[in-house]
C-alpha cells in the first residue's frame, strides 16, 4: 500500500512537507509520533495518531513511538490556553508503562519492520542546560520560534520560558532520532506542525540533511462539539477510566455523518467494505449499520472480543432485548452502568428469608407500585417481570433471584424499571 494515498482517501491528511511523497517513493522509512504521558491512559483523541502509525507500519515502514518522559515534564503549549501542571518523575514513569501497554494492542513489535518504543528522557537526563543552549539553542532564532502559532496564540495571556522552549526540546527529539535511528519522518496532529518543522530545520542546519513531515487534521464532530468528550469528560482507552460498555456506546451513539467519517479514520476496513456498509446504511438508516460496525471494530481492538460481547449484551439489555441469563452475565459495574439513573431501593438481605409475596415486594417493600390493587392488576395483565422474566401473583421472591448476589431488576412493561439492592 502507498501510505500517503491510504491516508488521503481516509481523510487523514492535513499537511505534507514538500519532498515527502518523493521520500516514500524511494522505499521504506522510519517515522515517529510522540505521546506525552500526562495520564495513565490514552484517550480516543490519541486514536488518530495511533491509527496513523498502524497504517504507516502496514505500508512497510518502521514506526517509532516516542513516550515523552522528558517533554511530559515540560508541557506542550500547542492548543493550550494556559500552562499545565508539571508531573513528577514517579508519576510520569507510571503513566509511561500504562501507555506502552495500550499501544502494544495496535502495533506489531516483531517481524520485518517492528514497532519500537523510545523515551526522550533517556537522552535528555544526562544533558546539561549549558550543553543544550550551546549546541541546540544557537541554531534556532527567537524570531523563528515566535512565528509559531503555539507561541503567538499565547502572547497576550503569557507563556513561561519552560513552555517556550518546548518546540526546541521536541525539535531535538527529531534530530536525535534522525541520527540514532535513521528516522527522517515525523507524524502528528496539525497542531504539532510548528514543533515538527522546528525539528526538520534543526536537522537541516546542524547536519545539512533533509527530513519530512505529515500531519493529520484535528477531528471535530459534525455538530461542532469536541470529539472524544462526553458530559463525564474524556473517553479513555483504559477500562478502569471508561468501561468497555460506555466506550462501545460512545461510537454506537454517534451521528450518521460522524459514523461515515469515523469508520474511515478508526477502522482498517478497505474502501470496498466501507462503501458497502455506507450503501447498506443508507437503505436502512434506522438499523444503524455504520455505527454498529464502527463500535464493534474499535471496541474489539481496544478491549478484546470478550469485553465487546459483554458490551453488546449490556446494550441489548438497555433496549429490552435480553434474557435473565444476559442480566446474570453482567458485572456489578456494568449492571450499574446500564441501569444508571433507574430508581433503586436498598433492602435488608434478611427479608428474602421471609419469602415475601410479589405484591408485598411491589408495593410495601419497594414502593414501586402505589397499591395492592394496582399490583394485582399489572400482574394479571402480565406486565411485571423479575430479572426480565414475566411473573404472576403467585411468585415469591428468594435469594435465588439475586443477580451477582446483590440485585433484583423489576420491570413494568418495556420501559419502566426499578432495582432492589439487597445488603
Amino acid at each position: 500500500m502507498n501510505f500517503l494515498e491510504e491516508l488521503t482517501w481516509r481523510g487523514m491528511i492535513h499537511d505534507v512537507m514538500p519532498g515527502t511523497k518523493e521520500r516514500f517513493e524511494k522505499g521504506p522509512c522510519t517515522g515517529y509520533i510522540g505521546f506525552d504521558p500526562t495520564a495513565d491512559s490514552l484517550h480516543i483523541g490519541s486514536l488518530v495518531q495511533i491509527m496513523t502509525l498502524v497504517h504507516f507500519q502496514r505500508c512497510g515502514n518502521k514506526p517509532l513511538i516516542l513516550v515523552g518522559g522528558a517533554t511530559g515534564m515540560v508541557g506542550d503549549p500547542s492548543g493550550k490556553s494556559q500552562e499545565r501542571n508539571l508531573l513528577d518523575l514517579e508519576t510520569l514513569q507510571k503513566n509511561q508503562s500504562a501507555v506502552k501497554k495500550q499501544l502494544s494492542h495496535f502495533l506489531d513489535f516483531t517481524g520485518e519492520n517492528p514497532a519500537e518504543i523510545v523515551n526522550n528522557y533517556d537522552w535528555f537526563k544526562s544533558m546539561s542546560f549549558l550543553d543544550f543552549i550551546r549546541d541546540i539553542g544557537k541554531h534556532i532564532t527567537i524570531n523563528y520560534m515566535l512565528s509559531k502559532d503555539s507561541v503567538k496564540s499565547r502572547m497576550e495571556t503569557g507563556m513561561s520560558f519552560t513552555e517556550f522552549t518546548y518546540q526546541l526540546v521536541q525539535g531535538y527529539d527529531f534530530y536525535h532520532l534522525y541520527q540514532e535511528k535513521k528516522c527522517d519522518i515525523q507524524l502528528g496532529g496539525s497542531d504539532q506542525w510548528g514543533n515538527i518543522v522546528t525539528g526538520t530545520e534543526l536537522i537541516r542546519r546542524k547536519l545539512g540533511a533533509e527530513a519530512f513531515a505529515v500531519t493529520t487534521p484535528l477531528i471535530k464532530k459534525a455538530d461542532g462539539s469536541k470529539f472524544g468528550k462526553t458530559e463525564e469528560g474524556n473517553v479513555w482507552l483504559s477500562k478502569e477510566r471508561t468501561s468497555p460498555y460506555k466506550f462501545y456506546q460512545y461510537w454506537l451513539n454517534c451521528s450518521d455523518e460522524d459514523a461515515a467519517s469515523f469508520i474511515r479514520i478508526f477502522t482498517l476496513f478497505d474502501q470496498d467494505k466501507i462503501n458497502s456498509l455506507n450503501s447498506e446504511h443508507q437503505q436502512a438508516p434506522h438499523l444503524r449499520i455504520l455505527q454498529k460496525a464502527l463500535a464493534e471494530d474499535i471496541t474489539k481492538r481496544v478491549h478484546g472480543e470478550m469485553e465487546l460481547q459483554n458490551a453488546i449484551t449490556a446494550s441489548n439489555i438497555l433496549f429490552g432485548k435480553a434474557t435473565k441469563e444476559d442480566l446474570a452475565s453482567l458485572s456489578v459495574d456494568d449492571f450499574l452502568t446500564v441501569f444508571e439513573g433507574v430508581p433503586q431501593k436498598q433492602l435488608p438481605l434478611s427479608l428474602l428469608s421471609l419469602k415475601p409475596s410479589i405484591v408485598d415486594v411491589l408495593v410495601g417493600e419497594s414502593g414501586f407500585l402505589s397499591s395492592n390493587s394496582d399490583a394485582r392488576r399489572e400482574l394479571k395483565a402480565q406486565s411485571i417481570s423479575i430479572n426480565k422474566e414475566k411473573v404472576d401473583e403467585h411468585f415469591v421472591l428468594s435469594a435465588e433471584n439475586l443477580l451477582n448476589g446483590k440485585f433484583v431488576l423489576i420491570g413494568k412493561g418495556k420501559k419502566t424499571n426499578f432495582i432492589l439492592f439487597f445488603e
